[in-house]
């Protein structure tokens, strides 16, 4: 496999994340709108929201057994414009059928998509033989920030949700094909696969890949409870302004961006647990500052400290499972990826119920103490659990600028 298609293939992946990002915040952010032109009850909604990463869980699992048949550059090629069409159908309908439809098909897609990218990010990081994988998903951060920018626009001129979606699926779309031409995930000729037989499906012990995926739901959770509850935090608890509580999650989005863009860096220098390690306790600061911040300018503060610290986790979560588990990495990725919707479906609705029954501040600490814990488990992201790891990864056979 030469140089030029590696670099082709992590270019296409890396678009591939971008416009992912850009398809989700394009959903999640207007949430409002959609139950507006769908007439969705607030009893309802929580309902709708919720079926999104419960299938989306459910076509990770079915990725896994997809990607025993056709590589994962296969799944990603079709669902990614599934995405696409999904969110378009959710601006073009005006029936509850219908919005519960596209959703689903945006669940079942999404899960699929974030398991066979992740996949072959795991792949190609492990040819490059050094930390790349925080880049794609700085990738995924900077098309999240470009589709709030774009659902921002479409709310201030009061666009319907179909006019919204339509340019950027319009763009993107034809985009993600012409560049899944060339996807690759390194699994080819000139690449020395890992022990046990990169073709032959390993065994994945749970047991083993448990504290990654009790890290990767610490995580979401941690997540989840800045993207749902800053702009009520912001305004209710520390008396910010309505304009001001839009802030916390364009900060934490930004400076996601920020850390992700030179995680890798960081990976190679001090490997992969250290990284981790810095991230969980810049994370516990960020929900403590958060939690004590007598107003909303230091409140923002902590909130700017969380998009520091929890964006190394995740994708570091994913390369440990790969460098764990070499000869069956598609399967460690695509079963740790369903942890991601465990976190999330689980996060908002903890801050929420603890809040109401005890105190919005109290309920801070809790993520606080989950994403600290993620210190217990620091050790699975070390080299011991791999055949190259943290700042002492090295290639294979190739050698790729």
């Amino acid at each position: 496999m030469t140089d030029a298609r590696l670099r082709h293939g992590r270019a296409s992946l890396v678009l591939s994340f971008f416009v992912q990002g850009v398809a989700f915040a394009l959903l999640v952010t207007r949430i409002p709108a959609i139950q507006d032109q769908y007439g969705i009850s607030d009893g309802l909604l929580p309902a709708f929201l919720a079926a999104v990463p419960i299938l989306a869980g459910v076509g990770s699992v079915v990725t896994e057994k997809v990607v025993a048949r056709v590589r994962p550059g296969v799944v990603l090629r079709w669902t990614q414009p599934v995405v696409l069409l999904s969110l378009l159908a959710v601006g073009a309908g005006g029936e509850l059928w219908q919005v519960a439809a596209a959703l689903g098909a945006f669940g079942l897609a999404v899960g699929a998509l974030d398991a066979s990218m992740n996949m072959m990010g795991v792949s190609l990081q492990r040819v490059y033989g050094r930390s790349i994988m925080l880049g794609f998903h700085a990738a995924y951060s900077l098309g999240g920030i470009a589709g709030a920018t774009m659902a921002w626009a479409g709310a201030h001129w009061d666009l319907s949700l179909l006019v919204s979606y339509l340019p950027a699926a319009a763009v993107l779309l034809p985009a993600a094909l012409v560049g899944s031409r060339w996807y690759t995930d390194g699994k080819g000729e000139g690449v020395v696969p890992p022990a046990g037989g990169e073709g032959r499906r390993a065994a994945v012990p749970f047991k083993l890949l448990l504290p990654l995926c009790l890290v990767m739901s610490f995580a979401y959770i941690g997540d989840s409870t800045v993207s749902n509850w800053s702009a009520k935090y912001l305004q209710d608890v520390l008396g910010g302004s309505e304009q001001m509580s839009t802030l916390p999650y364009n900060v934490y989005m930004v400076t996601t961006l920020l850390g992700r863009a030179v995680g890798d860096l960081g990976v190679r220098r001090l490997g992969a647990v250290a990284v981790v390690r810095c991230g969980s306790v810049l994370s516990a600061v960020g929900f403590a500052v958060v939690a004590v911040a007598p107003g909303a300018w230091v409140g923002l503060l902590g909130f700017t400290l969380l998009g520091l610290g929890l964006c190394v986790i995740v994708p570091q979560t994913f390369a440990a499972a790969g460098r764990m588990f070499p000869g069956a990495s598609d399967v460690a990725v695509a079963r740790l990826n369903v942890f991601n919707y465990v976190g999330f479906l689980v996060g908002s609705p903890l801050v929420g119920a603890l809040g109401d029954a005890w105190s919005y501040r109290g309920a801070m600490l809790v993520p606080m103490v989950l994403v600290l814990a993620t210190l217990v488990y620091a050790r699975s992201f070390g080299s011991e659990h791999a055949r190259y790891g943290g700042g002492h990864e090295r290639p294979r056979t190739v050698d790729v600028g």
